[in-house]
């Protein structure tokens, strides 16, 4: 085993741009090597972002996961006591034949006004299958990304089951709704989708295209483990939504071998708006009349969220 040194690009539009194309063929792999390894997080992350939910729509159920006091926390970095990073993508360029890359739809679930995965890998032009399981409508709006400009992809609403019990607004039921399917297509170079719900805000999910099916997303301790890659000469990447730039590095993969790397992000800035800060505000507190005119109580009976 190797430890191999890091280097890091200083944007995200090497990786968006920085493309070697979608041509990949199948082949029988034999004697695969392995790249295994860990993405660390250096420094303390950024809070989480907050968001009140006393303005969005569905507070009363959306609530069932917020801190006790009308926010909703959304944590983009997901960091383990020794650093190692969560939901990072690490990936191989340049493998232009191998193992067999799945054609199957990617599942994007919404349940207690979340959506999940959080982060995913997907190829270009793939289809992406999102679900409803809630009692309430979402808004799915995707968008293409890059550092200075996003365009729509699609917009759709996500139609939640005709059959969910609808006395109770806090209601913990979920049936799928009628799927969205629709079609993930790059422009331009692209290669990061950023997909939200239009009504719930704190609903996000990230994506990255990979060029071929070599690829890995980090666990809850940072980890990754890449198998079954033809002898070669690659370049490794790896990318984190909430990270201003990516890392990379060469890599020689050899037959049979398992080649151990380590990646360190540095610095993780607090890139939000001040509005998604944790604020007190008398016009959005506990017992605030909705726009109906109707006292709501919003409780976390499903989760208590700590800032």
């Amino acid at each position: 085993m190797r430890a191999v040194p890091i280097t890091l690009f200083g944007a995200l539009i090497i990786l968006l741009l920085g493309s070697h194309g979608w041509a990949y063929t199948e082949q029988p792999v034999t004697n695969g090597g392995h790249v295994s390894g860990k993405v660390i997080l250096k420094g303390p992350p950024p809070p989480s972002k907050a968001f009140n939910l006393i303005t969005y729509p569905e507070p009363v159920f959306c609530g069932r996961i917020s801190t006790g006091t009308v926010w909703r926390l959304l944590d983009q970095f997901r960091v383990a006591p020794d650093g190692g990073l969560q939901h990072a993508v690490v990936m191989l360029e340049g493998v232009r034949r191998g193992k067999p890359f799945p054609a199957s739809s990617p599942t994007i679930e919404a349940r207690d006004c979340t959506l999940a995965p959080p982060v995913m890998a997907v190829r270009n032009h793939q289809d992406v299958r999102i679900v409803n399981m809630d009692p309430i409508i979402h808004d799915i709006q995707v968008y293409e990304v890059a550092p200075f400009e996003s365009e729509v992809m699609f917009h759709r609403p996500l139609r939640m089951n005709p059959y969910h019990p609808k006395a109770d607004a806090g209601v913990h039921d979920h049936l799928p709704g009628t799927p969205l399917v629709d079609t993930i297509a790059f422009t331009k170079g692209r290669r990061v989708f950023y997909l939200e719900c239009g009504f719930h805000e704190f609903m996000q999910t990230w994506g990255v295209a990979v060029t071929n099916p070599y690829y890995a997303v980090t666990d809850a301790q940072g980890r990754f483990t890449i198998p079954d890659i033809p002898e070669g000469v690659y370049t490794l990447i790896a990318w984190h939504p909430g990270m201003g730039g990516i890392l990379d590095m060469k890599v020689v993969v050899l037959s049979d071998d398992t080649l151990q790397v380590r990646f360190e992000f540095e610095n993780a800035k607090d890139r939000r708006m001040a509005h998604t800060k944790m604020v007190d505000n008398p016009h959005f507190g506990i017992g605030t009349l909705d726009t109906f005119g109707e006292r709501i109580t919003i409780q976390p009976t499903h989760e208590i969220q700590t800032p």
